[in-house]
């Protein structure tokens, strides 16, 4: 926020270094200063220091962090104390510039004012980003497992957004392989004719999966069924071909109910279907190039990308990318969607893909191959890991097993226990009202749990710490942004004219603007490492401050000068908080 002062002061303390005939560098970094009642930033001289002893131009026997030291000292005393700075000082090779208090409160302020829905937001880059996320398997259930990829997906594309990228979405959807041909054998010989309810059609297709993997576990003979049925298929018999795509179109439109509470869309949705012959052609021309090795018919074609690369360590092994009998494997269609990805966007100076920690070694090795193959924008594939999301004992989510908890069952749930909550804390709300906020507060309880932690680190679901008012979690920084909104309301809605503080700031007010001037460098460092968690965090931070100035500091039986900066600082914390949860696609609701 205060970028242009800063760059006009570094101008002059490379001027005042260049006249003292001292080495200077392109440019001085600037770090704030640890927060100690009062705002500031410092740069440091040592590498000044260190460039002038290596020059041959240090004064004798002074060492570096001593002459860093004088050299602070120097320009300390030539700059003096510039406009809208209250104290500067030389400290252990730091100068350290700290900011008056009135100014720098009010320029936060004016700021968050200013840009209101756009708090917290950084220029455009001029770059165009695609995440790749979600990756649902049609003709099986959508459970919590696969809740954890889209929620955090959702979230990084608003953080990308936010820190000034253009981005593309994308979704990359299973609908071909041995799962949607057990789906088919289970629904011609059990189910055929039958149709799915009109609100349950993920549920339905889950279950008819579960079944018929039961009945082939239960029956092995019957496998001999799967193996004629999937030769029909890849044979492309047009009755199979028209069942497969009629119960496909039901699996879509299941995702597609998910997505919209979710608040979630696709700028391109991919198939696996319309990458696996391109994948098969481009195999033979892996085989052609000696990239991948064909031990058909005996064995499958595999890349040996250890030997290929002359590797002694075992680093990225060896991998199958086409099975003995011609039928494709994941890799088979990876290779070539990502080489669509850039036929279609050539402009991408990062494609992420969203998938599972476990899927690592697999990653490393598509962009490996990817590389060897000579596709220049190799280098810019990020594999984003996410580790899973448990049940309550450490039970993981399986589809093929029993213990899947359903998205619309954990959506139903969360809004059952919300509004249970919301009628609790503020039965007058009109039932329209409080099914709404239920909804907000359910669902961001939900994606909340699955944000605020380290994308690798495993997540077990608790319902009391996911809607928890007074702890780490999205009911609480909601319900600091219902504050808010209830003193502006309180108030009359109107938002005072800009001015700076009369009065000595309390603690509580600091440390408020504090955690407001911090959000844009959350946004940017959220965005740099690909980590809602940074932003989670802010938000809960912004909120606990709210909270502490809430019950601290009257706003509207006070000093008049005092209510209008108040006011300013409660509707700067509205904005803040309602933007910090938007970009975790989180409702920030008006009343709760």
């Amino acid at each position: 926020m205060f970028e242009h002062e800063l760059h006009q002061i570094t101008t002059q303390i490379l001027k005042i270094l260049a006249e003292q005939g001292i080495p200077a560098p392109e440019t001085l970094d600037w770090t704030p200063i640890p927060f100690s009642g009062t705002w500031g930033t410092a740069t440091n001289f040592f590498r000044v220091a260190a460039q002038e002893a290596r020059a041959g131009k240090a004064p004798k026997g002074v060492k570096v962090p001593q002459r860093a030291q004088q050299i602070a000292e120097m320009v300390a005393e030539a700059l003096g104390t510039p406009e809208g700075f209250q104290k500067v000082e030389a400290v252990r090779g730091y100068l350290n510039l700290y900011f008056d208090p009135a100014i720098y409160s009010r320029r936060v302020l004016d700021t968050a004012l200013t840009e209101r829905e756009r708090f917290g937001h950084l220029p455009s880059r001029g770059q165009r980003v695609m995440v790749e996320y979600s990756q649902p398997n049609t003709h099986k259930a959508f459970h919590v497992g696969h809740l954890r990829n889209v929620i955090l997906g959702e979230s990084v594309c608003r953080i990308l957004e936010a820190a000034g990228y253009d981005v593309v979405r994308a979704n990359y959807i299973g609908d071909i392989g041995l799962h949607v041909i057990k789906w088919l054998w289970n629904y011609i010989n059990y189910h055929n004719g039958e149709e799915p309810p009109a609100e349950e059609k993920i549920r339905w297709m889950g279950d008819l999966y579960a079944e018929a993997v039961k009945r082939l576990d239960e029956n092995p003979e019957l496998e001999a069924e799967v193996r004629a049925l999937f030769a029909r298929w890849d044979a492309r018999d047009p009755e199979i071909v028209a069942l497969w795509e009629k119960t496909r179109q039901w699996s879509l439109e299941g995702f597609d109910q998910v997505y919209e509470r979710l608040g979630v869309h696709f700028d391109r949705v991919y198939f696996e279907s319309e990458v696996e012959e391109p994948g098969k052609e481009l195999v033979e021309e892996m085989i052609a190039k000696g990239i991948a090795t064909d031990e058909r018919p005996d064995g499958p074609v595999v890349v040996h990308l250890d030997e290929l690369l002359g590797l002694k360590k075992e680093t990225y092994r060896s991998y199958v990318v086409l099975r003995s009998d011609g039928t494709s494997l994941y890799a088979t269609k990876d290779l070539p969607l990502a080489i669509l990805k850039f036929q279609e966007y050539p402009d991408l100076a990062r494609s992420i893909y969203v998938i599972d920690v476990r899927q690592s070694l697999y990653m490393q090795q598509i962009f490996k191959t990817l590389e060897l193959m000579g596709y220049p924008w190799a280098d810019r594939l990020y594999h984003l890991a996410y580790e899973v999301v448990n049940l309550p004992g450490n039970v993981t989510m399986s589809s093929r097993e029993g213990t899947v908890v359903l998205l619309e069952d954990l959506m139903r749930e969360a809004t059952a226990r919300a509004r249970a909550v919301v009628e609790e804390k503020n039965p007058s709300l009109d039932d329209e009202t409080k099914a709404r906020v239920a909804e907000a507060v359910g669902m961001g309880a939900i994606k909340y749990t699955m944000l605020a932690r380290e994308n690798t680190k495993i997540v077990t679901f608790d319902w009391d710490r996911a809607l928890d008012f007074n702890g780490v979690a999205a009911p609480y920084i909601q319900y600091a942004h219902v504050r808010a909104n209830s003193i502006l309301r309180k108030a009359g809605g109107q938002i005072p004219e800009p001015l700076a503080p009369t009065h000595e700031l309390h603690p509580a007010e600091v440390e408020l603007i504090s955690q407001l001037a911090q959000l844009p460098e959350a946004v940017r460092r959220a965005a740099e490492e690909f980590k809602p968690l940074h932003i989670a965090n802010q938000a809960y931070d912004i909120a606990k401050a709210f909270n502490d100035f809430y019950n601290q500091c009257p706003v509207l039986n006070t000093d008049e000068h005092i209510t209008a900066f108040r006011l300013r600082l409660v509707a700067a914390s509205k904005y803040a908080l309602a933007n910090a949860l938007r970009l975790l696609a989180i409702d920030a609701p008006e009343r709760m």
